[in-house]
């Protein structure tokens, strides 16, 4: 998984598998994802990702 950060259109792409992607559905008017041909998800995009509190990506720490 990797993601992408666009800061001057404040959109953040969460790609998490490399498969083909072959439809696409909005979540809301801000959240869209995309589905591989098994329904996978393949990527997240966020719209005013840091408007809606999704970047700066914060980690947690582990126990």
């Amino acid at each position: 998984m990797h993601f992408i950060y666009d800061e001057d259109d404040d959109i953040l792409v969460l790609r998490i598998s490399d498969k083909k992607i072959v439809r696409e559905r909005s979540q809301d008017w801000n959240t869209h994802i995309s589905y591989a041909e098994d329904d996978s998800v393949v990527e997240v995009v966020i719209l005013d990702a840091s408007k809606q509190g999704f970047y700066p990506l914060q980690y947690a720490k582990a126990a």
